[in-house]
């Protein structure tokens, strides 16, 4: 091959790392950001906060007061001790039993005086709740082994997800010789534990459980145990007239006892859960100010930044120094970070900003008010990618005066109305939400009927449509919807 030399023009994009930094920084939560800016406070020295610079300027007599008064208090601290700690102590005693030894962690801030509790570390979760039962009961190696056993097989509801005999025959062939009924009589003991319920075979079993720890006083408990026993299949189903008939009850006093059976719970394991709560930390608030709707950053997201004074004067001397080079290099990603973070904040203004423009209505007068949203839309006013909207809006939230929503909230798609305007699907599940919540108990409306309502109120929607959103909000059909109360 003979080799050639040629021009070659053409066009690359490329993305500096002042861009990917900017980019990365937009899509970051609240609290990844703080986790973000405390990373690079700790690494870089040019970046300060304003609150530890402001602890500085302090007169150097009220350091003194602050000595003087420092001394006192911890003279008074120690001779409070040694007053409270007796000269001898039981031989046959621990030190916890004599001096408490938990210790509340205080504030950070040192000027802050209220102490906060530590928070648990991880919740229970319920097999470990039932082990812990478990170990309090008496029982035998051989019981132990078959309650171990039955509580494996118990699911995250509080159900026994594996049949008695399968459990019988999976121990014996682990070596235990035992017996069925054996395994049914530890059976019974495990949903004896807490909660109520839990280790039943099926819902019916489960509802017998619970009904047997209310008080034999109970108004209406004999009639709620009869109903669940023995016409569980009609309850079910719904089948009210039949169980007035077969139990020879009124409709009043089936209502009274159909309040009993529904304040049972339907999945008693998850009265006990491991998981943590989640926390959110709204980005932005949303007040009514003289009749304008504001918008602001929440300052407690990010601290007050900026580059240190001392260190900034230090890297602009004219030194050919391995020092100065590091200090010169740190200074200029500190100020990078800086226009970034003030980038991610002007964008994040602006986007809420026309979000809040838009949806008016919605903080007037609630979900009914939506009106129809893309991103797209949002891009034109900002003059922004359709991308960039994306990240802003990604586990981003807004604090507003119904509630704390993510800005992808309040997106939604369209569906045409009778007089040719929009209609957003926010709205339309909001609108459905309303009238089931209004219609009779005894006569539920149907996906039918609802598109027929919604149609006479100038939106036009098809029964698949109204299926559609009656599912995403978990709304039941109409045969389930009823009831008697």
């Amino acid at each position: 091959m003979k080799q050639t030399l040629q021009l070659k023009l053409g066009q690359q994009l490329t993305m500096t790392p002042q861009l990917q930094q900017a980019i990365r920084l937009l899509q970051l939560s609240s609290l990844e950001l703080q986790s973000e800016i405390q990373e690079i406070l700790e690494s870089n020295p040019m970046l300060d906060t304003e609150e530890s610079g402001d602890n500085q300027n302090d007169d150097s007599s009220q350091n003194d007061e602050n000595i003087v008064a420092k001394d006192t208090s911890d003279k008074d601290v120690d001779h409070t001790v040694d007053m409270d700690i007796p000269n001898d102590l039981p031989v046959d005693s621990d030190w916890g039993d004599t001096f408490d030894t938990y210790t509340p962690i205080k504030s950070l801030d040192p000027d802050d005086n209220r102490i906060m509790e530590q928070p648990q570390n991880s919740g229970e979760s319920l097999n470990e709740h039932l082990m812990w039962q478990m170990r309090l009961t008496p029982f035998s190696e051989v019981d132990m082994a078959i309650a171990t056993s039955i509580i494996d097989s118990i699911d995250e509801s509080g159900f026994l997800t594996a049949a008695v005999e399968e459990l019988h025959q999976s121990l014996v062939e682990q070596g235990l010789d035992i017996e069925l009924d054996e395994v049914e009589s530890v059976l019974r003991r495990v949903q004896n534990f807490d909660p109520p319920g839990v280790g039943a075979r099926n819902l019916q079993e489960s509802m017998v459980l619970q009904l047997g720890y209310y008080d034999m006083e109970t108004p209406w408990l004999t009639e709620a145990k009869a109903i669940i026993k023995d016409h569980f299949d009609l309850l079910a189903n719904r089948d009210y007239l039949s169980l007035m008939r077969r139990t020879k009850l009124s409709e009043k006093q089936l209502q009274n006892t159909l309040v009993l059976i529904q304040s049972l719970n339907p999945r008693p394991g998850s009265q006990i859960t491991d998981t943590q709560p989640e926390y959110v930390v709204p980005d932005v608030f949303v007040r009514k100010i003289k009749g304008q709707w504001k918008v602001e950053l929440n300052p407690e997201v990010t601290p007050k930044l900026s580059i240190n004074a001392l260190y900034a004067n230090l890297a602009q001397k004219n030194s050919n120094s391995s020092d100065t080079t590091y200090m010169k290099n740190h200074l200029q990603e500190a100020r990078w970070f800086l226009k970034s973070l003030k980038s991610r904040n002007d964008t994040l203004l602006k986007v809420a900003r026309c979000i809040v423009e838009r949806q008016k209505d919605f903080f007037e007068h609630g979900d009914e008010g939506m009106k129809p949203l893309v991103m797209h839309d949002v891009a034109e006013v900002v003059s922004m990618h359709e991308s960039t909207i994306s990240r802003v809006t990604t586990k981003k939230y807004m604090h507003t005066p119904r509630g704390i929503y993510e800005l992808k909230y309040f997106f939604s798609s369209h569906v045409s109305t009778a007089s040719g305007g929009e209609c957003s699907a926010t709205a339309i599940r909001a609108m459905l939400k309303k009238l089931i919540a209004a219609e009779q108990a005894n006569k539920p409306l149907s996906d039918n009927k609802l598109a027929i309502l919604l149609g006479k109120q100038g939106i036009n929607v098809a029964r698949r449509t109204v299926a559609k959103y009656r599912e995403a909000m978990s709304i039941p059909p109409s045969n389930e919807r009823k009831r008697l109360i």
